[in-house]
């Protein structure tokens, strides 16, 4: 088994993780957010997303937010658009990448954007090529690969198809995507798998949510495939409002505690993640939700208690 050298990591905590909190976080507040990742070390940011503001009231700010952010050399910007609509107004913004959403699931399409998947990637024709043309990536997510809230399990074949439809259509990359957090790592491996049929390896990366604690078990199963890109979200934020009781994405500390342990390189200084982290969950009036920054910030705790005056 042969693992990578260097993983790296997408933090989507200012976008996937903060669309679904119900109160409304200033645009100032997520403007820090993304300084401080980018300061931690990360080099790819999932900021905002342009869509109506009707469905999505939360990310209303999102050229507000754009704008304010003091671009750092090395660091990717990412955006959701989900139509053309929400491309041109994100083009204002100057993303350097862009990402596009489909299920692998069929109830999960009709119940989250009232459409079929076949439906949901033609959406996506426009965008692409309107992209392609101002020079801008795209990545396709592919949504509930491996368990739909709906249909119960997913066979890998979906994802195949999915990802086979993206590929046709001219998607740059593939997100292989456990939403509600049921994947088991054989189960995320045939997903992988069944993307990796139509994409490269350095163009497939994994989305894991933690609903049941298994997220950085299927982390480590995609990295045997070679997988070396992920999706996480600093201090666990999000979740998904069509899968109850779903958590956010794996929390961003917790991956890169674990890939630390094992002498993987993700550029990320820890103290100034957990920093971020902490920032965020302060304001939300919560805790972490990240395992290894509250085991150690209660470790710094004891020692400075602990220390001599």
């Amino acid at each position: 088994m042969t693992l990578p050298n260097y993983v790296k990591l997408i933090d989507v905590g200012p976008r996937d993780g903060l669309q679904n909190e119900k109160q409304m976080v200033p645009a100032a507040v997520k403007i820090e957010l993304v300084h401080r990742l980018q300061d931690a070390g990360v080099c790819q940011i999932e900021v905002t997303s342009f869509v109506s503001p009707k469905w999505v009231p939360q990310m209303a700010d999102n050229a507000q937010v754009m704008a304010g952010i003091a671009r750092k050399k090395g660091v990717r910007y990412s955006v959701l658009t989900p139509n053309l609509q929400g491309f041109e107004a994100a083009l204002k913004s100057q993303p350097d990448e862009v990402v596009v959403f489909a299920a692998a699931s069929e109830a999960f399409s009709q119940r989250n954007i009232n459409c079929s998947i076949a439906q949901s990637i033609e959406r996506f024709r426009p965008v692409v090529q309107a992209a392609h043309a101002a020079g801008i990536t795209v990545r396709g997510d592919i949504s509930c690969t491996v368990g739909c809230p709906y249909e119960g399990e997913v066979a890998p074949e979906r994802t195949g198809m999915v990802a086979r439809l993206m590929k046709e259509l001219g998607i740059d990359t593939v997100g292989v995507c456990d939403t509600i957090g049921t994947g088991t790592p054989r189960k995320v491996q045939r997903a992988l798998e069944a993307a990796l049929a139509h994409y490269a390896l350095d163009d497939v990366s994994g989305h894991f949510h933690d609903t049941y604690g298994q997220a950085l078990a299927n982390t480590l199963a995609s990295m045997e495939l070679g997988v070396w890109q992920f999706d996480t979200s600093s201090a666990g934020l999000g979740g998904c409002p069509y899968a109850k009781g779903a958590t956010g994405n794996v929390a961003t500390e917790d991956v890169v505690y674990m890939l630390q342990g094992m002498d993987i390189n993700t550029g990320i200084d820890l103290p100034k993640l957990m920093a971020a982290g902490h920032y965020i969950s302060e304001h939300l009036g919560r805790a972490t939700l990240s395992r290894a920054a509250k085991a150690l910030m209660a470790k710094t705790a004891v020692e400075l208690a602990a220390a001599p005056a």
